[in-house]
């Protein structure tokens, strides 16, 4: 059903509901991220997934084909004792507790369609819930996922302390920007990667702003360009006094910064999906890194714009 249907990150792993991406940034390097820590969380990935099989023991396992969209993806097996069920349900939420944690810190959301992403680990409670968003299959996928970049991490970590040289993560960058781009990125196609991160930013605010009756350049130019809004075309503006120097520099220079960012997306979207072009030479992991700094700037100064709206009834 088009309506229920789930796209991956790797699944396509992205960041939190959408309504949790607004103002949150992780600023840490990865150099601040000890070896002795990620370990920590690998350990804690790896109990959540112990005690996630215990309690699916009791449970009927159902996906989301099965479940058409409306009904639960896991449900108490019959015969089941309730308070041994009811243990092995706590146990499980005493472990994602940290799992968690190392979903926040891989950047392993995966996005729902109609919800935005989420973090199946955190979240495996809404298996037992009506149009549950996730199966049993989202939470082992995200679980296993997490490991294999916290063992990538491990690795870039320990290169660091013996290099004393420090490590740009790209997995650091903002939200909205590495949730699209992680899952090609780990498969290293890294221009489709920086075009997905691309698109993300502008269906992110499009959607936030209700603007999806405009293409991505007209946006931009009338959500970020100078004067009042109009009636459905609200703008993004620089908070801070319109008097202050620094305001009105912020406020001058960031149409011209998202519509550059933006024509760049176009050109990678022309020669990325034409597959008729000749040319088609990948980049390399440092270009990409470049490219999605770019993006995440943008996105991290976008989260501190104020949105302004006629005042329409």
């Amino acid at each position: 059903m088009p309506g229920d249907e789930k796209w991956f990150s790797e699944q396509r792993f992205m960041a939190g509901a959408l309504d949790m991406l607004i103002g949150i940034e992780r600023d840490v390097q990865l150099s601040e991220y000890s070896v002795e820590y990620l370990r920590k969380l690998y350990g804690a990935v790896e109990r959540f997934e112990a005690a996630f099989d215990s309690w699916m023991q009791t449970q009927v396992e159902s996906d989301h084909l099965s479940a058409r969209g409306v009904l639960p993806t896991a449900w108490t097996k019959e015969g089941q004792d309730a308070t041994k069920v009811q243990v092995l349900e706590l146990d499980v939420a005493e472990a994602a507790g940290l799992a968690a944690r190392a979903v926040a810190v891989t950047g392993a959301y995966i996005a729902v369609q109609g919800l935005g992403p989420i973090d199946p680990i955190a979240n495996w409670s809404l298996m037992s819930a009506p149009k549950s968003p996730i199966d049993p299959r989202d939470v082992r996928m995200t679980a296993a996922n997490v490991k294999g970049r916290l063992d990538a991490m491990v690795v870039a970590a320990e290169v660091a302390t013996d290099s004393g040289i420090p490590t740009f993560a790209p997995a650091n960058f903002h939200r909205v920007v590495w949730s699209a781009a992680s899952v090609h990125w780990t498969t290293h196609q890294y221009r489709v990667a920086v075009r997905e991160a691309a698109e993300a930013l502008n269906v992110y605010w499009k959607e936030r702003l209700a603007r999806n009756d405009v293409d991505d350049t007209v946006f931009w130019q009338q959500t970020l360009s100078s004067g009042a809004p109009s009636p459905g075309k609200p703008k993004l503006i620089w908070p801070g006094d319109s008097a202050d120097k620094t305001t009105r520099s912020m406020r001058g220079g960031l149409e011209p910064l998202a519509k550059a960012l933006n024509g760049f997306a176009t050109g990678l979207n022309l020669t990325v999906r034409n597959v008729t072009t000749h040319v088609r030479d990948e980049l390399t992991e440092q270009e990409a890194m470049e490219r999605l700094a770019a993006y995440s700037y943008l996105a991290r100064m976008l989260d501190q714009c104020e949105v302004e709206r006629t005042n329409e009834t």
